[in-house]
């Protein structure tokens, strides 16, 4: 008698199951329903903060200016900031919070690729509060309620390209910093479309050099991942914010700068890829 042959069944040999195809096809399924659960959960957060800073806004801004100082409308802006992050599903890692400089003004530079990172380090850096400036793009100015938060807390507008604004506008971000204001800059001047970095502009730094203050290098890495340029859809990832000790400019001036941009740049970019 002969071994049995496949035919009759005995034999038979089954394929292997294909437990790779299965979840690279389950993953290709899931991919579409994880954008459009980010999308919703997007909407949710636009609206929300909408109203949040339609209703808290105006009043808080009146207050401010009632009493003449700004520090009601950081917390006010701290908490809305706070609230979009959580509504949004974009969580933080913090590293290096012992470089924030406390006792004196700095320059804090921060790298940009995507519209989640000037939240999320408006948040780290919310220990300076009110003693904080931003050095921001004058298109922001459009925005009605904003801009008159923006004035009151000393906040200076940049029109990039316009060189008799700009000159002004660095000297008195100098003098702020001069009277022990730190200030926050985004010194790509735009949001960077591969997430590679691109080159610095020099306003910043010139700040920096006329005071006399110290830059601290910031690195946020995955926020790109959360939110591209672009895109409206803010995806729930966790991004991570990294401070680097600050550069020290006492000493240095303004003929230097392209050297001190290039450390900082280099610095950042170092953090990056670590």
């Amino acid at each position: 008698m002969g071994a049995e042959s496949p035919e009759n069944g005995s034999a038979r040999l089954s394929p292997p199951p294909l437990h790779g195809f299965g979840v690279a096809d389950r993953a290709s399924r899931l991919e579409p329903m994880s954008t459009v659960i980010a999308a919703i959960r997007s909407i949710v957060t636009y609206v929300v903060v909408a109203l949040y800073v339609l209703l808290m806004g105006p009043p808080f801004l009146l207050i401010a200016l009632i009493v003449g100082s700004p520090r009601l409308l950081y917390s006010v802006g701290l908490w809305g900031v706070r609230l979009g992050l959580f509504l949004s599903g974009v969580r933080m890692e913090r590293h290096g919070l012992e470089h924030l400089q406390h006792d004196r003004a700095a320059v804090y530079a921060v790298n940009h690729a995507s519209n989640v990172e000037p939240c999320l380090i408006f948040d780290v850096l919310h220990e300076l509060f009110p003693r904080l400036r931003i050095l921001y793009k004058a298109e922001l100015r459009k925005l009605p309620i904003l801009v008159r938060a923006f004035d009151l807390a000393g906040f200076v507008p940049l029109e990039r390209g316009n060189r008799d604004q700009s000159l002004p506008a660095i000297e008195r971000a100098a003098d702020a910093l001069r009277a022990g204001n730190s200030f926050l800059i985004f010194p790509e001047g735009t949001r960077s479309r591969t997430g590679e970095l691109l080159p610095f502009k020099k306003g910043g730094f010139i700040m920096a050099l006329k005071a006399q203050a110290p830059i601290v290098p910031v690195a946020i890495k995955g926020a790109r991942n959360a939110m591209r340029k672009g895109s409206l859809i803010i995806y729930p990832v966790t991004v991570q914010v990294r401070l680097g000790a600050p550069i020290e400019t006492a000493g240095l001036g303004i003929e230097q700068r392209d050297e001190l941009v290039a450390r900082v740049r280099g610095e950042v970019a170092r953090m990056l890829e670590a």
